[in-house]
């Protein structure tokens, strides 16, 4: 047996064994045990039809309720089964449950389900027959403790509906924490508990009952275990020479495109070829055992799929310390490329030699001039350090970053992690002193639980952002549970990152620049106070718009900042902030604002500086303002050059004093709110 329903009576004895309350009920199979069990328990009742396959009993006419006489239970019982079988005649029906009606009260549902990447999460929010269109439910991956309850319980919408909403008495809070804590231990003791919905418990002013339970059970649970495995030496990502296995003159082979990139480092490259005396200007090899050093560090793979096993036995022999397998035909083609696979990393482990890949687009090491790719140009060294499991994003990014002035730390495409995974990669960058943030793009982690205990060590060092695919409904595989509907992996995905400390972002771009303000010095902003700075009086008014937005909090001008500034702004400034210095300010005139800012930097905590272009001031002259703001406080300055080219040298005057800037309104303030919403996170999990 692999999975099995248990029956609504079982659920209610399981819940019961754990100190959450349940209706009184008795199970009957006739018409005149119905009437006697409802006359036993007392008036009014509940009855439901029992079936393993009639999961939402409403929609079959299995549930009545305000049953309130004897005949009124012969009768239902009647009603249902017949109800039932015209519903689904193929239904198994065991019998009729008959309980004590709960009292009306806040309906809510508390649902756990095994997720196959990250165990066993819990889901919490508005329940009863309108759960899945309200969707009002947040979740957390287990273990959590009381405090976590506590917040989870605050975060839904309709919390104000347990607090007391327009004259309510509050709901009993207390009692429904100590229910999570309970159901929680329960999915946690539980072992072959899979999933289940208690839904919906009603919650009282005093006290609570769970009036209905869906339990699925399944003896074949895989627990997952965290990761144990050796970390990679960061001096592996460093080779001093580098063999090209397939290495090519010809430009329409993998061999050549590899080979010309690699033609740049600055250590030892040997081309490996049978049929060639020399590649691209370089003597080349037969195999790599001839190549005459004693050992190579790193070899590059491009020969077809079948010949990747005796080149893999060469390497080992060779004492490579890391492959790099481009070639793809492996797991990803069919089960005879699995085994290929298999049988390569087999040979890799016996020598010890680590894999990258399979069918990846490779490795880019830039501040040593490595670069393992076929990219067609390489990125620029940097900060930065680029984890993806998408070749061609890869791609994408490097000739990106090219016309953004981006640089890497560190580029890697993981192909198929069939040894080296998003661990090994994330650990490596945290141990890089190149590397100041991390940025990952994620289709799906293998192993949840070790993957968030690497991440949360890494990011208690160094930011990791992460860009996460398959946020769509159809990218997700329906659920036929309101648990599974209401969390389904992408949302378990995002409080897996909540959790770990991983700032998550939603375009490539807002990627980059949230790795630029986390490159920063200064990092997060010290809290939510906020100044805008503007010469724009539209950008002003849509600033305070996009700051109510994303949870930035304007701050209003103490009157003797605005007695200050009276002093040298026209007399018809706006007196309030956003601070619109009008379109005419001068230089000196945003100088003088920035001197009177930062004398009194206590009362913010972020400054926002927005500017267009105009005649009167240049963005090169804006820029230069701003770089002596910012040597005079320590608090961070967000500026946003709004507009075309005639802007870009003021821009690249700000990248070149590592002060971030933007050059859309929206965006800006999307992303630093978003960074506000991550540091209240991380602070609050210490990781901060």
């Amino acid at each position: 047996m692999a999975e099995w329903m248990l029956s609504e009576s079982e659920g209610y004895d399981l819940l019961n064994k754990y100190g959450i309350p349940t209706p009184k009920y008795r199970i009957v199979t006739r018409a005149e045990d119905a009437g006697e069990a409802a006359e036993a328990i007392g008036f009014p009742v509940v009855m439901k039809i029992i079936s393993p396959q009639i999961i939402h009993k409403s929609d079959a006419g299995g549930v009545i309720v305000g049953v309130g006489t004897k005949e009124a239970a012969q009768s239902a019982f009647n009603q249902i089964v017949s109800g039932a079988r015209a519903y689904n005649p193929q239904a198994e029906i065991t019998g009729v449950i008959v309980e004590n009606q709960a009292f009306p009260g806040l309906e809510l549902i508390i649902g756990g389900k095994t997720d196959p990447t990250f165990g066993k999460v819990i889901t919490f929010g508005v329940g009863g027959t309108l759960v899945e269109l309200m969707k009002d439910v947040t979740l957390r991956i287990l273990p959590i403790d009381e405090q976590e309850i506590r917040e989870m319980v605050k975060e839904i919408n309709s919390y104000p509906l347990i607090t007391g909403y327009r004259g309510s008495k509050p709901k009993d809070e207390e009692v429904l924490i100590q229910i999570i804590k309970n159901i929680c231990k329960m999915f946690q003791d539980q072992t072959e508990l899979r999933e289940f919905d208690v839904n919906p418990i009603r919650l009282y002013d005093s006290g609570a009952c769970a009036v209905d339970a869906r339990v699925i059970m399944d003896d074949n649970i895989q627990l997952l275990e965290s990761d144990t495995r050796m970390e990679v030496p960061i001096d592996y990502f460093k080779p001093k020479s580098v063999a090209v296995i397939g290495a090519s003159d010809e430009k329409s082979k993998m061999g050549y495109a590899v080979m010309h990139n690699l033609l740049h480092f600055p250590g030892k490259v040997y081309p490996i070829n049978n049929k060639r005396d020399s590649i691209q200007g370089l003597q080349a090899f037969p195999s790599i055992l001839d190549v005459p050093e004693e050992t190579v560090d790193l070899a590059v793979i491009t020969v077809p799929a079948r010949h990747v096993p005796g080149v893999m036995e060469e390497c080992g022999k060779k004492g490579v310390k890391i492959a790099v397998v481009i070639t793809a035909g492996f797991k990803e083609m069919s089960e005879e490329g699995h085994m290929l696979e298999d049988r390569i990393v087999q040979i890799a482990h016996k020598y010890g030699t680590r894999i990258v890949g399979p069918n990846c687009l490779g490795l880019i090491i830039p501040p040593i001039g490595l670069d393992t790719t076929y990219v067609a140009q390489s990125p620029n060294p940097g900060n930065i350090a680029f984890i993806s499991q998408s070749g061609a994003i890869v791609n994408t990014v490097v000739d990106f970053s090219l016309t953004k002035d981006i640089g890497f730390s560190m580029v890697v495409s993981v192909g198929n992690q069939a040894d080296l995974n998003f661990f090994d990669y994330l650990r490596a960058a945290a141990a890089d002193p190149s590397t100041d943030v991390i940025i990952t793009y994620i289709e799906q982690i293998k192993n949840g639980k070790a993957f968030m205990e690497v991440v949360s060590e890494v990011t208690r060092h160094k930011p990791v952002v992460a860009l996460k695919a398959g946020s769509s409904a159809r990218g997700q595989a329906a659920a036929a549970s309101h648990t599974g509907s209401l969390s389904g992996s992408y949302d378990v995905y995002m409080e897996a990152f909540r959790k770990s400390g991983v700032l998550v972002v939603h375009t490539l771009t807002g990627a980059f620049h949230a790795a630029e303000m986390l490159s920063h010095p200064k990092r997060y902003p010290k809290g939510r106070r906020a100044i805008v700075v503007t010469n724009a009086g539209g950008f002003a008014v849509l600033s305070s718009d996009y700051a109510e937005r994303y949870g930035i909090k304007l701050i209003d001008l103490p009157d003797y900042l605005i007695k200050e500034m009276n002093e040298f702004l026209p007399e018809f400034w706006n007196k309030g902030n956003p601070i619109d210095l009008l379109g005419d300010a001068s230089e000196e005139r945003f100088r003088k604002t920035f001197e009177v800012l930062a004398k009194n930097d206590a009362l913010w905590d972020m400054c926002f500086i927005v500017g267009f272009p105009n005649n009167i001031l240049s963005s090169e002259q804006m820029a230069n303002q701003i770089l002596k703001f910012s040597s005079s406080t320590d608090k961070r300055l967000i500026p946003t050059l709004l507009g075309g080219e005639s802007m870009n040298r003021g821009r690249k005057i700000l990248h070149a004093h590592n002060i971030p800037s933007f050059e859309e309104l929206d965006f800006t303030y999307r992303v630093v709110g978003r960074l506000l919403w991550q540091m209240y996170r991380v602070k609050a999990q210490g990781l901060y």
